[in-house]
């Protein structure tokens, strides 16, 4: 059994996919050194440098300037929401402000890059990864693109 949770989303990603069960897909996945798998590990290691050096205890002190940055946050903290649960606002708020005091400014953006949904004043994340136009994707880190599918896969509405 897999213990990389992030790798484990992609698995589940692929079986949505392709209808394999668990085994076939882990195991297509990691071959030996398939090209996938060595991207795949390309856009964590970038995700890694992009928030490993901000994120201390598990909060921030500052939010990036850089937009591929700040995007690459932005996927760290919607990994503290639980796929379909229904947020209040200030339950949003509570999440965001164990990573930072601007939590409004966190809770923007998350709904400005589509990770988490608003309506009538509650919040949930999203039920697809966003479609990315090319401008955008010049501003998203590769991780979103290998992990955020998985990440969504078992959403429920």
């Amino acid at each position: 059994m897999t213990r990389d949770s992030d790798f484990k989303d992609v698995v589940r990603a692929r079986m949505a996919e392709t209808g394999e069960g668990y085994a076939a897909a882990r195991a297509a996945l990691e071959g030996t050194r398939s090209p996938r798998r060595e991207v795949y590990e390309a856009a964590r290691a970038e995700q890694e440098r992009l928030v490993g050096r901000l994120f201390a205890d598990g909060r921030i002190a500052r939010v990036p300037a850089k937009r591929k940055v700040r995007a690459a946050v932005l996927l760290e903290v919607v990994r503290r929401f639980e796929r379909g649960r229904v947020y209040s606002e200030r339950e949003v708020n509570d999440v965001l402000l164990g990573v930072h005091e601007d939590f409004a400014y966190l809770r923007r953006e998350l709904v400005n890059y589509r990770y988490l949904e608003r309506e009538d004043g509650r919040y949930r994340t999203a039920a697809q990864a966003p479609e990315r136009a090319a401008v955008e994707r010049q501003e998203i880190p590769a991780w979103e693109a290998h992990w955020l599918p998985g990440f969504l896969a078992d959403h429920v509405r």
